[in-house]
């Protein structure tokens, strides 16, 4: 492991094509050892494996994005704008960048659950790649293939990049970011450092402010270590922050400038506004958990603990504390390097990375689930490959020893922690990763004694004893159907409280298409917890397709969740009323009542698909809008679905 040290590279030719210079990235520099090309490859081979495999198992995976999916082969404004239908009643609410590259997936390959999850399961090969790339410049190509596998292997970056979410795509952009980053602090290269910023810029367009948890991390590597005087790190800087603002801003100054009406209603907004879901439902909302239109303080378990307890430790935890180890000796060791020196950037930007965004993930008061934490995946994975090398490489320092072997008796007795939480599931792993985590870390106390092979040996089954957990936590995720709002990772991840089955609907039937790209049902995102997805039965399915062409909605209903199983189901547009969490003020009811008159909506089907917010127990429009329906037209029955014919002549609107 010593011999794979970090060397400096000859300079890359001015001329040289960008092709040739992404190959040399991946494959490495000519100094580095023959042996590590192949082993890259192997890495993003067996990685690309793990993300591929029966991938469209989950079905629709989220049917809230892949209804917008839908919507968006349908319609390029629907696209461009991220709505949840293809008449653009109302948009997602999130941004829509994510869904750009899922719906260009679509439309090449055929809308079907494999199209709609290939561009997350990519996303996180090259997140691998990337994350190798970054840390062999910093650390060294055996830092660097550490990091790498560690990031393929953690539970929650398996989950993400198998699921439609677009914190995959995020994940992907921050880690280009930090690649980006390292090669402008190399050289001062203020080109590096503008591409870092739009990199940031288009993770803002992927999820919002959660991208720029990285920025000041960013910003303050720079100015502390590249070659350069400081006011040229200054102007360097001021560059990247206008390319952060152009590559973010010009989604927001479209949307805001192209007029209301003529485009559909931001969801997650109280008044119809992009800045506003920006600062509010997306933003400092996020924080505080007083975000309008939101659910509020929900949380119950913020604080400096979260990361490793009930709900995320499973998912993100298990290499935490040897992350920070390795931060905390790896700083102590580069404290008298040089101030450019690249080990101290790699630890500085992983480091502020880390804290920042898991200080902000553990205090968080409003909306935050345990998926979020895929975010903190490439950091963890970049200190714990970074900190193995460089106590190894200084194992004849009775501290570094001391430091190593610590660091493995601390992850797998936090292994056989987080394990026993299940504890029916391959109980004999704990027993495994205990025993060969202290065997190692005995022959790591003496490792500068041993010979070669046998202090070798010790690392190896150290790195094993270390990753056997997560990796088959990963395995089971990889293994199991997820679907819902709400996914976890691990054998008991499936799709959130109460998840069904992918491919199952109503009664247990399959549902969902053959998909263009491979077969497997398009299948629904669970039938049970909050906000879950499921299809409808097929009478109610035929009855949205009757005479479908004549109207700009086939039907309407409370709640994109619920929503999106009837467009699913229909390949029809269906109006979400009340955006996500059935709160937004859309549409007003005398905009509804103005539609109906005018026969652009058939339907109105009462809540009765599981998920959202249905009740009308408050005066939210959602309810004003159901109470009018309820007044003014006959209920009928379509097996266990209330349905409301908003053209019946007999109703005597009011």
């Amino acid at each position: 492991m010593d011999t794979l040290t970090r060397r400096r590279e000859p300079s890359t030719p001015e001329g040289r094509a960008p092709a040739n210079r992404l190959a040399r990235m991946l494959r490495g520099g000519p100094n580095d050892p023959a042996r590590v090309r192949p082993a890259l490859l192997v890495l993003l081979a067996l990685t690309a494996l793990l993300h591929l495999w029966a991938l469209n198992a989950s079905g629709w995976a989220n049917g809230f994005y892949s209804a917008a999916v839908q919507a968006g082969t349908q319609s390029w404004k629907a696209w461009l704008f991220g709505s949840s239908d293809a008449s653009n009643a109302i948009t997602v609410d999130k941004p829509p960048a994510a869904l750009w590259l899922m719906v260009l997936s679509a439309r090449v390959l055929g809308f079907g659950s494999w199209s709609v999850l290939l561009p997350q399961a990519l996303a996180g090969v090259a997140t691998v790649g990337l994350l190798y790339a970054t840390v062999r410049r910093c650390s060294g190509p055996t830092a660097g293939l550490i990091a790498g596998t560690v990031q393929a292997l953690t539970p929650v970056a398996v989950l993400m990049f198998r699921f439609n979410n677009p914190d995959a795509l995020l994940v992907l952009l921050l880690v280009a970011a930090a690649y980006c980053a390292v090669r402008a602090t190399e050289r001062a290269s203020p080109w590096w450092l503008a591409l870092a910023g739009v990199a940031v810029g288009f993770g803002f367009l992927t999820k919002m402010f959660q991208a720029f948890a990285v920025l000041p991390v960013l910003a303050l590597v720079y100015l502390l270590a590249a070659p350069t005087t400081p006011w040229r790190r200054l102007w360097h800087l001021l560059t990247a922050g206008a390319a952060v603002t152009l590559s973010a801003g010009w989604y927001i100054a479209l949307v805001e400038l192209w007029p209301a009406p003529a485009r559909p209603y931001i969801g997650g907004s109280q008044h119809n506004s992009l800045l506003e879901l920006t600062f509010g439902y997306n933003g400092f909302g996020r924080l505080t958990g007083e975000e309008t239109g939101g659910l509020g303080n929900t949380n119950s378990d913020a604080g400096w603990n979260r990361l490793l307890g009930g709900e995320m430790g499973d998912q993100i935890g298990w290499l935490l504390p040897a992350a920070l180890i390795a931060l905390a000796v790896g700083l102590r060791s580069v404290r008298k390097a040089p101030r450019t020196d690249l080990t101290r950037v790699g630890l500085l930007l992983w480091g502020g990375w880390l804290l920042l965004t898991g200080t902000v993930f553990s205090y968080a008061n409003g909306i935050i689930h345990s998926y979020y934490t895929v975010a903190l995946a490439p950091a963890v994975a970049a200190l714990f490959g970074s900190g193995a090398v460089l106590l190894w490489q200084r194992r004849a320092d009775p501290r570094a020893r001391t430091a190593l072997a610590g660091t493995v008796v601390l992850t797998v007795v936090l292994t056989a922690l987080l394990l026993a939480r299940a504890p029916d599931w391959n109980p004999w792993l704990r027993f495994l990763t205990a025993g060969a985590g202290l065997g190692s870390a005995f022959l790591l106390l003496f490792a500068d004694r041993l010979p070669r092979p046998v202090a070798r040996t010790g690392a190896v089954l150290a790195l094993v004893a270390c990753l056997a957990a997560p990796a088959s936590y990963s395995l089971a995720t990889a293994a199991t159907p997820h679907t819902g709002v709400m996914p976890t990772a691990g054998p008991s991840g499936s799709g959130g409280p109460g998840g069904a089955p992918a491919g199952t609907g109503r009664g247990g039937r399959p549902t969902g298409p053959t998909t263009a790209t491979g077969g497997g049902p398009g299948g629904p995102s669970g039938n049970g917890g909050p906000f879950s997805v499921e299809l409808p039965s097929e009478q109610v399915e035929e009855l949205l397709r009757r005479d479908a062409s004549s109207y700009t909605w086939v039907a309407a209903v409370t709640g994109s969740s619920n929503a999106a199983g009837y467009q699913l189901a229909a390949r029809e547009p269906v109006m979400a009323i009340g955006g996500f969490n059935g709160t937004d003020p859309f549409p007003t009811p005398e905009r509804f009542r103005e539609l109906v008159a005018n026969g652009r909506i058939h339907y109105y089907v009462a809540g009765s698909v599981t998920g959202g917010r249905t009740e009308s127990t408050t005066d939210t429009t959602a309810s004003r809008i159901e109470s009018w329906v309820q007044r003014n037209y006959t209920a009928t029955a379509v097996g266990d679905t209330t349905v409301y014919d908003l053209t019946d002549i007999s109703g005597k609107p009011r």
